[in-house]
């Protein structure tokens, strides 16, 4: 389900205990209509609040609740999206294509993927994956990549500004994604996120700060790269990669604790995204997304899973009470957060765990809440993804450091959880 509300009028009208989910499986034309692109694996279900619109009881009659929701659809793309929502995500960089590969392993519907390399020979492996590439700085350069100098990064990004500038054309919500520090990241991710914005685009940058292990001077770029950032994007989410380390097992080997940090930025753009494009989401489009995220600032992002009967709420407290977190979830304006489950979810579940949620938030925070159920999901397992805006930079000491906050090995990325 999906709400876009104030957290006011949802306390007063009790609208989680008051909603019913619309089964996937419905045979019904209509149903199948939207969903005839679907590989049947996940279900987004979704709602939007009008004034007068949720009223109705448990005990009132579910096929009548159902009638009214379907009365307040918007129409659907041929793929179960609502229309229209160009969505593109650029991964910038080394950090960034190798998140740009994970999120094409991870079958991302509806969204296009471009991956921008000083590197030709590195661009190689994301076009065998099926990402759109591009090769920036040609005469900087020459292919052979920025050697970790920000300066070349840049000069190469300014030189394809017009290839760039192609890409990005016609986006409605651009991700840059990329991994802070090296020298075409770190350079060339604030001139991508410059012409993504200016291009009309809402512009999302998800980016990773280093490891200490990789030195003081790619912390220092990185820092000085996420500032110029901060000037060309309307969101910009920042994790640290130190703060994995807590949630890390030991005796990781070093790829897979870098894996780990690509799919971080894997599971921002996730947690984004599937509220536009997963079929089935019924009046929850680009513009309520665009409310929370358009020049928002720093967003912070925390993830939380649990297993057994207080799964959600055991995992919607994991996502927003880490210390890694910058600053308390209670002072974001604006919450984007959503909620997978597999097809046992329950609504009791769904609203335990954003009753949570909202009672941690601004109460006058603008929120928008998705359960997107995962037919793969069959352990019990549920898994929150929330993403916090609106904070006051200059107090309480918010950098953008972006944190991550695990509630179990159930939200470790899989290739660990099996170790």
């Amino acid at each position: 389900m999906a709400f876009v509300v104030p957290k006011t009028s949802i306390m007063q009208q009790q609208a989680f205990t008051k909603l019913q989910m619309v089964p996937s499986s419905s045979s019904s034309q209509n149903d199948n209509h939207h969903h005839h692109h679907q590989k049947g694996k996940r279900t987004f279900l979704g709602v939007r609040h009008e004034s007068g619109f949720v009223r109705k009881s448990l005990e009132e009659n579910q096929n009548q609740f159902i009638t009214s929701l379907e009365g307040t659809a918007q129409p659907l793309m041929p793929d179960g999206g609502l229309s229209p929502c160009v969505i593109k995500v650029l991964g910038v960089g080394g950090g960034g294509t190798n998140a740009v590969d994970r999120m094409l392993d991870s079958d991302i519907s509806s969204v296009e993927f471009w991956a921008i390399n000083t590197d030709a020979q590195a661009l190689g492996r994301s076009k065998a994956k099926g990402a759109n590439i591009l090769t920036i700085g040609a005469s900087v350069t020459r292919g052979l990549g920025a050697g970790g100098d920000p300066e070349v990064g840049r000069l190469a990004a300014e030189e394809s500004r017009e290839d760039i500038a192609a890409v990005v054309a016609g986006s409605d919500l651009c991700f840059v994604t990329s991994g802070m520090g090296g020298g075409t990241g770190s350079g060339a991710a604030p001139v991508v996120s410059e012409i993504a914005k200016e291009s009309g685009a809402l512009t999302v940058a998800i980016v990773t700060k280093p490891f200490a292990f990789e030195g003081r001077r790619r912390m220092r770029q990185a820092t000085e790269a996420i500032d110029r950032l901060r000037k060309h994007v309307d969101t910009v989410i920042v994790v640290s990669n130190n703060k994995l380390l807590d949630i890390i097992p030991e005796n990781t080997p070093l790829e897979a604790s870098f894996r780990v940090a690509d799919d971080i930025l894997r599971q921002g753009v996730v947690g984004i995204s599937e509220i536009i494009v997963r079929p089935g989401l019924i009046n929850v489009d680009f513009a309520d997304v665009r409310s929370v995220m358009q020049d928002a600032g720093t967003a912070l992002m925390g993830i939380g899973a649990g297993v057994g009967k207080t799964s959600a709420e055991d995992a919607a407290i994991a996502a927003i009470s880490s210390p890694l977190l910058d600053a308390p979830v209670e002072q974001a304006t604006g919450v984007v957060f959503n909620i997978i489950g597999g097809a046992d979810l329950s609504l009791q579940e769904v609203d335990r765990a954003a009753r949570v949620i909202y009672d941690n938030v601004h109460e006058d925070a603008n929120v928008i809440f998705g359960a997107l159920v995962d037919d793969e999901i069959n352990d019990g397992t549920v898994s929150i993804t929330v993403l916090a805006t609106g904070f006051n930079e200059g107090q309480n000491g918010i950098d953008g450091g972006g944190g991550v906050v695990s509630g179990g090995i159930g939200d470790v990325p899989d290739f660990l959880g099996r170790r």
